[in-house]
């Protein structure tokens, strides 16, 4: 069997997350990320039948019962998960009864997954259920959309249309717009279930004072997300405060969907 650690998806995955410290996002153990994974492209990896750990999830998810993920551990900096990934990470199946990891490996230190994982896997019910496609979710603290949610609105669709009219690319990247929800308290249920009916319409939910959550195809997609939307934010922050002499107007957006075939949210452009 082959070393686990040269898997193609656990080694994008250390990759990934060490760009995401890297940028900032994810100071000390902040930030959190989970990939819905193939039964074939674990197997040659892993026995699938060896189960070490059985920990309770928090809730109940029949949706996902028999399907396995690869989640980063509570607790754990993201600067040290290329140095030893096996405790840092792991992976586990959803069991039959849609409420119980059954661990396959890592957390070898004897940690679990991350305290977000009520969030992160009621968003993975919601957006197969719009997309199957989408495998990964991606939480963590860019600076900017961070310090938005402070000074701006968090009206979605105005909170939304800044970020399209501070870069060129943004109607492109994310037409669906961006979600946002207020202040919640943190590992709940209740900002699970709140996250996960966000993520029925957008690939972006913005926790306002605390961070983002994304959803997407594959690790590129989802860290280019929040790439995309933290960059305008970023321009937001540094000219906000400045008089405006010009910027994208709607015709303009207008433009964008139709060089680019994409289509904006609905009642967002004028």
């Amino acid at each position: 069997m082959k070393s686990i650690l040269e898997a193609p998806f656990v080694r994008e995955l250390v990759r990934t997350i060490s760009a995401m410290y890297a940028q900032g996002w994810d100071e000390r153990n902040g930030g959190n990320i989970s990939i819905l994974l193939d039964d074939a492209e674990v197997a040659p990896y892993l026995d699938l039948n060896t189960v070490l750990r059985r920990i309770p999830i928090g809730f109940k998810e029949p949706s996902l019962a028999g399907k396995l993920f690869i989640v980063t551990g509570t607790g754990k900096y993201f600067r040290n998960v290329e140095l030893d990934p096996a405790a840092n990470l792991g992976i586990f199946r959803i069991a039959s009864d849609g409420e119980t990891a059954e661990l396959l490996w890592g957390y070898t230190d004897g940690g679990k997954f991350t305290s977000e994982l009520p969030a992160h896997l009621m968003s993975h019910a919601a957006r197969l259920s719009v997309d199957p496609g989408n495998r990964v979710v991606m939480h963590c603290h860019p600076d900017n959309l961070l310090a938005m949610t402070y000074v701006h609105d968090l009206d979605e669709r105005a909170f939304t249309r800044t970020l399209w009219q501070m870069e060129t690319e943004c109607i492109v990247v994310f037409p669906e717009g961006v979600n946002v929800l207020p202040w919640m308290l943190c590992g709940t249920n209740e900002i699970g279930e709140a996250t996960a009916e966000k993520m029925k319409t957008a690939r972006l939910v913005v926790w306002a004072q605390h961070g983002i959550y994304s959803a997407g195809a594959d690790l590129d997609e989802t860290f280019g997300l929040i790439e995309t939307a933290e960059k305008a934010a970023k321009i937001y922050m540094m000219t906000s405060h400045l008089p405006i002499r010009q910027t994208l107007t709607d015709a303009d957006l207008h433009q964008m969907e139709e060089r680019f075939g994409v289509k904006a949210r609905a009642g967002y452009l004028d």
